[in-house]
């Protein structure tokens, strides 16, 4: 299939869309004696929120959609005869932009700080800033094993998906057993996988191509099997993680977030049948383009969007004490946000487009070697931060694998016979 599927990039753009919103509400803005005091979201009534937030939770419909993706790329450098080496640099180069500029502006601003004003401070705001970097850690596990995982599909069909879920399921029951939840965690390699292989299936025609019970009789299972894992097995309530539910199935995931993949792609496989975003005008589709090229850049930079909006409606508040309460509202943020990432991402994603390394047409070999060091050191610096500092030897660690594996990826790109 060589045409654009636009219900995927239509899926893709949602995802970033949902959030960057969510993020948007995590967190609501008070005023304590003429300060600004950030307290966490605790929506009520809880049930109510519960319930919703299934229907908010897109993280696996990115995966879904990454897989599709990668299948399309994958089959066309096999029919053009491109190896393993061409594959990842050609994928992990368009990464080098935006984790050098994202890793370079954390470093500088936490290394100054723990320097000059608290290490401990420091640390503590680096390493939170970079949990953003979990996403971008797993996708290049995922886009590493992608052609394994295409070959495993078209080999064995549906029994890479079962395999993925009895595993997600045995780590899930492993902590259960434990009361341990942080061993969910090794679920980062089964349940994001496992959403990314049914985006490879729903790529070879699942779900969209043949008898419509089959993706009618998936969501129905899907709706169905969400209610047992919470209220029969004691899974969390929410997918999401809020101020009064710190532990969610979103991070770590669980086999929850498998269903709810499973039932999305059974949605989008309906959507497709139905002729929806089959055909767009060419401007919607143009823009369409431009969000999911932009799709990472906006990943990276929401945050720091989303505190300097807080902070001008806060200092826009001052000016105007009458309207505080609308200007600190969560849809102000919202709002604003989204009018700061509209102006601003674009200028930071011709910065990152500068920083990418050409493609070569045969590159070396040290592009696996590369590849390897690039995700050991965004895994690290997500785990450890951006400070560089005597106590966060890890952090160094991190940086310096990060940087390396940058380097050798750019240099391995450009090779030639």
């Amino acid at each position: 299939m060589s045409q654009r599927n636009h219900l995927i990039d239509l899926a893709r753009a949602l995802s970033v869309l949902v959030v960057v919103t969510f993020h948007c509400l995590l967190y609501r803005i008070v005023v304590v004696d003429g300060m600004p005091q950030v307290v966490p979201w605790a929506p009520q009534p809880h049930a109510a929120w519960w319930t919703a937030s299934w229907f908010v939770m897109i993280i696996p419909l990115f995966f879904i959609a990454g897989g599709f993706a990668h299948a399309l790329v994958i089959d066309r450098m096999r029919a053009e005869g491109r190896g393993y080496s061409y594959y990842l640099a050609a994928r992990a180069r368009r990464l080098v932009g935006p984790l050098l500029l994202f890793a370079g502006f954390a470093t500088v601003l936490s290394t100054a700080g723990a320097w000059l004003v608290s290490a401990p401070l420091s640390v503590a705001l680096s390493t939170q800033f970079a949990q953003l970097l979990w996403f971008v850690a797993i996708y290049l596990v995922v886009v590493g094993i992608a052609p394994l995982m295409v070959s495993w599909h078209d080999r064995f069909g549906w029994w890479p998906l079962l395999v993925l879920t009895l595993l997600a399921a045995a780590v899930d029951a492993w902590s259960f057993a434990t009361s341990d939840f942080t061993l969910r965690y090794w679920n980062l390699l089964t349940v994001w996988p496992m959403c990314h292989q049914l985006g490879i299936a729903y790529h070879r025609g699942w779900f969209r191509r043949g008898p419509v019970w089959v993706p009618v009789a998936t969501l129905a299972v899907a709706a169905a099997t969400i209610p047992v894992l919470v209220f029969g097995l004691g899974y969390p309530a929410s997918s999401i993680g809020l101020g009064d539910i710190p532990i969610a199935n979103v991070l770590p995931p669980t086999v929850a977030m498998i269903v709810l993949a499973a039932g999305q792609v059974a949605a989008l496989g309906l959507l497709e049948r139905a002729g929806v975003a089959r055909t767009l005008p060419p401007r919607v589709e143009r823009g369409l383009g431009v969000a999911n090229a932009l799709a990472v850049t906006t990943y990276l930079w929401h945050i720091p969007c989303i505190a300097v909006a807080g902070g001008a409606l806060f200092g826009l508040s001052r000016m105007v004490p009458g309207l505080t309460g609308v200007l600190l509202s969560q849809p102000a943020v919202v709002i604003v946000t989204w009018l700061l990432i509209g102006a601003v991402i674009p200028l930071i994603g011709r910065l990152e487009y500068a920083l990418i390394p050409p493609l070569g047409r045969t590159p070396g070999r040290g592009a696996i070697a590369a590849y390897l060091l690039l995700t050991a050191g965004t895994f690290l610096v997500w785990r450890h931060g951006t400070v560089l500092h005597p106590s966060e030897p890890w952090s160094l660690a991190g940086l310096a694998l990060l940087g390396t594996g940058m380097a050798w990826l750019a240099r391995a790109t450009k090779a030639e016979p």
